[in-house]
């Protein structure tokens, strides 16, 4: 069980960095508690509160610490793949409705 609290420790960190650095910055950035939940935008206030949740939860799970290469393997695997995933959640969302060409030159590929 170690190595899965490690690896969830890891996502939950990597988590915690983009909501508090929108929160240190004063810009809204989506939350579980936005409108509709992880797509509407909320407070810096929302955001450093699930911040400091996420880093709370993921030093919980990191208990006595990371101890041995398995436990900084499952902590980097869950750091790395949550990191993924914001990119690409984010990514998508930050896209304009006719593809990431439109944008840049103002006209389609």
């Amino acid at each position: 069980m170690t190595i899965v609290s490690k690896f969830f420790a890891g996502v939950l960190l990597a988590n915690a960095v983009p909501h508090g650095v929108s929160a240190v910055q004063g810009k809204q950035f989506p939350t579980p508690f936005a409108s509709p939940p992880g797509v509407g935008l909320s407070s810096p206030l929302a955001n450093a509160t699930w911040s400091a949740l996420n880093a709370a939860g993921g030093a919980a799970l990191l208990g006595g610490g990371v101890t041995g290469p398995r436990d900084r393997a499952a902590l980097l695997a869950g750091t790395v793949s949550m990191g993924f995933f914001l990119a690409w959640y984010f990514g998508k969302a930050d896209r304009p409705a006719n593809g990431p060409d439109t944008a840049i030159s103002g006209r389609t590929a």
